[in-house]
């Protein structure tokens, strides 16, 4: 059977070149943007392209300020882990190793949230994360680096496996991040300054995003949007962007896998996330479980054996061997408004989310790029 998967047009930016981009300005030698003293990343986790247009009354500021070709595509899969391990690396995952949400570590029946895993599974932040973080090498060569974020974040695995080597400054609300990043962009000539937002998309997971209350959390980040251009002028220049689009996926649409179901027959975990399922299988099973889901669920998911998956490049052009196993033997990637779920699980609360992300679609995949400051 041959896969028909959603094709990247050939002038699309990807998000594993923003910063690469960025630091070529700071050099005088960029390809997307203007030359610039200092520089900031505004990532603002969760916020799509459609997403924003789509409630462009209110983000007036924002919308205002992007063109047509002011976007990028994330990664697969359009999953926060896998999405910021390549924009602070500038690597593919299939280079990287972050692959999913819950990713199988090989030889072992272990599949540990990418996000969390590093405290409670003992993921190793210097080697699961296989690239050098672009803010520990540009550190270690003498540029100011600086990560602003929630103080939640301060010394936990994944900021070690991806911001090392940066000073961590914390902040607690999205104004106060957003002066500390545009501060600190104006005081360090050079510098490099990653500042997070992570509140939209945890709304949106809540109520969803055409709620009122992601809505109210979309004006609080466009205000922010427009200090931060305010603050720093010509003298310093920032990128809005994000890890990946929001669909809203009602209850009445999730698939509920439960024992007994032929779905789960000859699968071993069930790893990867709602959107899109990580399916590792018992030995000598792939086929059948790649077969019958096919015939169950392809009118709704592209359904894909893990060598279809790299060979379609999902995962870059050439996946370090060492990550392969770390691939579901079968990948289900939802197309339609859907979510999977492994009712045979305990824990019933991620059930409750409504907003949700991690597949191909344009609305998961397609980010915005919003020049600020001296990019304006």
């Amino acid at each position: 059977m041959s896969l028909s998967l959603p094709a990247d047009p050939p002038s699309a930016r990807s998000l594993t070149g923003v910063v690469p981009q960025i630091l070529a300005s700071l050099e005088g030698r960029g390809e997307w943007f203007p030359p610039t003293r200092s520089a900031i990343v505004l990532l603002v986790d969760g916020l799509g392209r459609a997403n924003l247009t789509a409630r462009a009354g209110y983000a007036r500021f924002l919308t205002g300020r992007m063109t047509k070709k002011d976007a990028a595509r994330t990664v697969f899969p359009s999953t926060t882990a896998v999405a910021l391990a390549s924009l602070l690396t500038g690597e593919t995952p299939g280079t990287h190793g972050l692959v999913g949400y819950r990713v199988r570590i090989p030889g072992t029946d272990l599949a540990p949230n990418q996000l969390k895993g590093w405290e409670t599974d003992g993921l190793d932040p210097l080697t699961w994360q296989r690239s050098i973080p672009l803010l520990e090498r540009e550190a270690a060569a003498g540029r100011p680096c600086f990560v602003v974020s929630q103080p939640r974040y301060a010394g936990t695995g994944f900021t070690a496996a991806l911001q090392r080597g940066a000073e961590f400054v914390g902040a607690a609300s999205i104004a106060e991040r957003v002066e500390r990043a545009a501060d600190l962009a104006l005081r360090y000539p050079g510098a490099l300054v990653y500042a997070y937002v992570p509140e939209l998309d945890t709304i949106a997971h809540a109520r969803g995003w055409e709620s009122d209350e992601w809505a109210a959390g979309l004006e609080r980040v466009d205000g922010a949007a427009r200090d931060l251009d305010a603050a720093i002028g010509s003298h310093a220049a920032a990128i809005l962007t994000a890890d990946h689009g929001i669909v809203d996926v009602p209850r009445h649409r999730q698939v509920l896998l439960r024992e007994g179901d032929p779905l789960v027959e000859g699968v071993n975990i069930v790893g990867g996330e709602p959107r899109m399922l990580h399916l590792y299988t018992e030995e000598g099973t792939a086929d059948d479980v790649l077969n019958r889901w096919r015939d169950a669920e392809s009118s709704r998911s592209w359904v894909m054996s893990r060598d279809e998956a790299v060979a379609a490049g999902l995962f870059g052009t050439s996946p370090d061997p060492e990550v392969l196993p770390r691939i579901g033997d079968v990948l289900v990637a939802a197309r339609s408004a859907v979510a999977y779920y492994d009712d045979r699980e305990a824990d019933k609360k991620p059930q409750n989310m409504i907003g949700q992300h991690g597949s191909l679609t344009d609305q998961e995949r397609v980010v915005p790029l919003v020049r600020l400051g001296a990019f304006g």
